[in-house]
């Protein structure tokens, strides 16, 4: 009997395949092996948006998808920064705020579980589109040149993250008075 193959694999892959991102991060400093970072993490982003489609299209959307989906793309963007932010490259008021709202929603969203798994918001995939292409940037070897345009990219992305935090509360807050 044959193993099948469903989104929820897709996502433990992703999972799975972070450390290799985070080795490439810290293997050398050359322009060589942070462009080959930079395509690991990118192509695990990919996956996000791909295990989500397939989900949906073969009608496979499962509790568990719809929760792991969202904790590994923190998982991803959190140990970018992190392992980026170690090396003097990213800066760690950003891994901070980034990270106490992404814990944060992933704590709360473990505490009112029992009134049904919160899928993710559109503002909340767009937040994580925008926080994958700030770290990205900040992860390949630009010229100082696009600097500027690297951490405006990445304000943004803060800017949409503490939104989508908020946003999310109080959505949840009006539903639960609507019910």
């Amino acid at each position: 009997m044959a193993l099948e193959v469903t989104p929820n694999w897709l996502t433990f892959f992703r999972i799975a395949l972070i450390p290799v991102g985070v080795w490439t991060i810290f293997h050398s400093p050359s322009s060589s092996w942070q462009c080959l970072a930079w395509l690991i993490f990118f192509i695990l982003g990919l996956t996000d948006i791909l295990d989500g489609h397939w989900a949906r299209k073969s009608n496979r959307t499962t509790p568990l998808g719809a929760f792991l989906d969202p904790v590994a793309d923190k998982a991803l963007i959190g140990s970018a920064m992190i392992s980026l932010a170690i090396l003097h490259r990213f800066p760690w008021w950003i891994v901070v705020v980034i990270m106490i709202r992404e814990i944060g929603i992933t704590i709360f969203r473990l505490v009112v579980i029992r009134d049904g798994v919160i899928p993710a918001s559109t503002g909340g995939k767009l937040k994580t589109m925008m926080q994958s292409f700030g770290v990205g940037f900040y992860m390949l070897p630009l010229p100082e040149s696009l600097h500027l345009l690297r951490d405006i990219f990445m304000g943004v992305a803060v800017f949409l993250t503490i939104y989508s935090g908020v946003d999310y509360i109080v959505k949840w807050n009006q539903n639960r008075s609507n019910k």
